[in-house]
């Protein structure tokens, strides 16, 4: 790992050994659907390939970011030097599509509540993912975690705000009616999908450009084109976790990668606190604990290589258990 290199600069020097994931879909400008990837080895958990797109004049961050399922912070925190607004014809943006999984099971739905991002792992084939940016509760709101189910599926939904929301929006003068019917002002786009806790809806948006934040009353936003893709492809009963992962680590070949998204200062750890034990002292690991150090420090939400494994006499690799 090279010092003084900004994340998205690392990200680049190392995309040679991003090669044991095949990419099924295509994130480039003018396709917004999912990025759906396949899993070439079992005991990877790591997907994707960063690219840097060069901005033309009328370019925001936001219109990159749509246009590759990302949302608002994943740009923002993976362009710290770039206006988000006027990042100016000629600039360098990282488009940061590279992802540790969730250390879940790999079954129906998938939330990681810090990093906001959704992923689904199609029922009869957990090798694949696809991967979606969301919005999640702003503070005081929450998106709750815990194990949940799809109850219900609707198109063209109206909304009920709840009590909470009407209040929230009536303390600063936003008098919200009793029900919204269906439409494009109607905040939960064409698509929603409840929970078994039934309050919580995954749905669409009215307003796309607000993905990627804590914003919501509690619920999942997804982009339209998102959410429409989403709602065919899961059924009643769909598995959905809702997990709260600010560090995630994860293997693709013989490298070991960091991920990290800490919103709360109070959520930050050392660097021997988020390389578990069993991952340090395996046989045949090493740790570059300054990378991860700078991992932490630097808190881009890009997956950065923090170590390794070397190969056992027979020529495998050394497994690794977390």
């Amino acid at each position: 790992m090279t010092r003084g290199l900004d994340p998205g600069r690392r990200v680049r020097a190392g995309l040679a050994t991003l090669s044991c994931v095949m990419l099924l879909g295509s994130g480039a400008l003018g396709d917004v659907r999912a990025e759906t990837y396949r899993l070439e080895s079992p005991g990877d958990s790591v997907v994707g390939v960063p690219f840097y797109f060069t901005a033309r004049g009328k370019d925001t961050l936001l219109d990159i970011a749509r246009q590759n399922n990302l949302g608002f912070d994943d740009m923002r925190n993976a362009n710290r030097k770039v206006d988000m607004w006027m990042p100016g014809e000629g600039t360098e943006v990282l488009v940061p599509t590279l992802y540790v999984l969730p250390n879940a099971d790999r079954n129906g739905i998938v939330i990681n509540r810090p990093e906001k991002r959704l992923y689904y792992y199609p029922p009869r084939d957990p090798g694949e993912v696809r991967v979606y940016s969301i919005s999640v509760g702003r503070e005081g709101m929450s998106t709750p975690l815990g194990a949940y189910r799809i109850i219900e599926k609707k198109r063209d939904p109206s909304w009920t705000p709840g009590p909470n929301v009407r209040a929230a929006h009536a303390a600063y003068g936003d008098i919200l009616p009793a029900v919204v019917p269906p439409g494009p002002e109607n905040p939960l786009g064409r698509y929603a999908m409840r929970l078994s806790n039934p309050d919580y809806l995954i749905h669409g948006t009215s307003k796309p450009w607000g993905l990627g934040m804590e914003v919501s009353g509690g619920c999942i936003r997804m982009y339209p084109e998102g959410v429409e893709e989403l709602f065919g492809l899961v059924s009643i009963n769909t598995p959905v976790a809702i997990v709260d992962q600010p560090y995630k680590l994860g293997w693709r070949g013989e490298d070991l990668y960091l991920e990290v998204h800490i919103e709360d200062e109070g959520a930050r750890r050392g660097a021997r606190a988020v390389i578990p034990e069993s991952v340090a002292n395996a046989p045949g690991a090493f740790i570059d604990w300054g990378a991860v150090e700078r991992a932490i420090e630097e808190n881009a939400g890009v997956p950065q290589v923090v170590g390794g494994r070397r190969q056992s006499d027979s020529g495998s690799y050394l497994p690794m258990i977390f």
